[in-house]
């Protein structure tokens, strides 16, 4: 016996799902988490008990790389847990209702004022149209169903790309990416 250990521990790395209560954070999360996605237990569940509980999931990209997936309480008496979610996170996908867009703009508001790269992704709910948002504030929106696998990885793909492109900008400018 060598006494090394050859076990790869994977990279972790912290996503942030956010949005306004009853937006499909639950089910984003759910649509492509490997492992059953948590919600707060114990004590934690027992006071959030008529908030939006706080959801959790996992993504191992390859044997180096895992995301986690940390879904914020959607009404302002959970706000107080975002600052403790939001701290060492690379990014953070802001879901909306095309119903309800402005219901995200608190989320909006507090990732920009801190300068995390997000995504807003409208979730499709049946019978609602196409949101015609290009843009909110110079962030790409982007259309997604929460229960399909494929649309969530494809907007964890768009945060990436925003990631990259944000961390890759000369200090005091925000790349776009398309």
């Amino acid at each position: 016996m060598s006494g090394r250990c050859d076990r790869i521990v994977p990279l972790a790395v912290k996503i942030v799902v956010s949005g306004g209560p009853g937006v499909g954070k639950s089910t984003f999360i759910g649509a492509i988490s490997e492992i059953e996605p948590g919600h707060s237990e114990g004590a934690i569940s027992q006071v959030s008990v008529g908030v939006d509980a706080l959801d959790f999931g996992r993504i191992t990209l390859d044997p180096t790389i895992a995301l986690y997936l940390f879904g914020t309480p959607g009404d302002e008496q959970g706000s107080c847990l975002w600052d403790d979610l939001a701290e060492g996170a690379l990014g953070a996908v802001v879901l909306a209702d095309g119903r309800r867009v402005e219901e995200c703009l608190p989320a909006v508001e507090y990732f920009e004022a801190r300068g995390v790269p997000f995504v807003v992704a409208v979730n499709r709910f049946d019978g609602v149209g196409a949101v015609e948002l290009e843009e909110v504030r110079g962030v790409p929106v982007l259309e997604c169903d929460a229960r399909e696998r494929a649309s969530v990885r494809d907007v964890l793909g768009a945060l990436m790309d925003r990631v990259v492109g944000v961390r890759s900008a000369p200090k005091g400018r925000v790349a776009m990416v398309p």
